[in-house]
């Protein structure tokens, strides 16, 4: 069974920093394309960041680039997020999703690509 579980969300000032964790267990790890997404309520869910199975190609809308850094670990298991600079647009429960795939490059964009997810991990910045 797969299972993503996401930690580091909390509260942070604007212009600090987080990083977000999501460990993965029951799959192969280094054969998914990992994302983040976040969603705040009454809003639909949005991609902040994406890494090929690979590691090697990245993704990351303009309302973030610049700012966040997605990494991953595959001896560990996990992918990151770090997240400088933060706004309170930000704030929102921050999501991992992985998707099985047979490209080492592609990045995928959308949520509906992504069949494994995390519970989801709160991120709250205070102006």
């Amino acid at each position: 069974q797969v299972q993503l579980v996401e930690s580091g969300g909390g509260l942070v000032q604007a212009g600090g920093s987080l990083r977000l964790s999501c460990a993965a267990s029951g799959l192969t790890f280094g054969l998914y394309a990992l994302g983040w997404f976040r969603q705040t309520p009454g809003k639909e869910r949005e991609i902040v960041a994406a890494i090929s199975s690979s590691g090697v190609n990245t993704y990351y809308p303009d309302s973030v680039k610049g700012r966040f850094t997605i990494s991953r670990d595959n001896a560990k298991r996990t992918v990151y997020v770090q997240m400088n600079m933060l706004k309170p647009e930000d704030t929102a429960v921050y999501y991992c999703a992985g998707m099985l795939t047979t490209s080492s490059s592609a990045v995928y964009r959308t949520d509906d690509e992504y069949a494994n997810w995390g519970q989801g991990t709160q991120v709250t910045v205070s102006s």
